[in-house]
């Protein structure tokens, strides 16, 4: 699956300059994406484990090679195998409640990979407006 992210923004530049339809449809990926970490924040909450969500919560779809997991590591009071590890099980998390809050979004579950694409391209051109 592609990768929505997991914090957005919107420019004023897009805000004025994009179609109703697009401002619906980034505006529309931006809730469901929320509606995900809420989610998955609310569970971590209830596990105990709600510094690990604030902590980690902004690395959900970095790449790799942007992750310190030594700073990360040292922040949490945790070894760099147990950052990775935590990391990894809250990026599943995170993928299978998004795709969760799409399948509310389609009559039929087919459209469910075909809507996480268009999702993550409606992201994709937000934050590259947003950037």
């Amino acid at each position: 699956m592609t990768e929505a992210p997991s914090e957005l923004a919107l420019s004023n530049e897009a805000l004025n300059s994009w179609t109703a339809e697009r401002l619906f449809d980034a505006s529309w990926a931006a809730t469901v994406v929320q509606r995900a970490i809420r989610r998955l924040r609310e569970e971590c909450e209830r596990k105990g484990r709600l510094r690990v969500f604030e902590v980690l919560n902004r690395y959900l779809t970095a790449d790799r090679d942007d992750i310190s997991y030594a700073r990360l590591a040292t922040k949490l009071r945790v070894a760099e195998a147990t950052v990775k590890k935590l990391l990894y099980h809250m990026r599943q998390r995170y993928r299978f409640l998004l795709r969760d809050e799409v399948s509310q979004t389609v009559a039929d579950p087919a459209d469910v990979e075909d809507e996480l694409r268009y999702l993550c391209g409606a992201l994709a051109a937000r934050s590259a407006k947003a950037a």
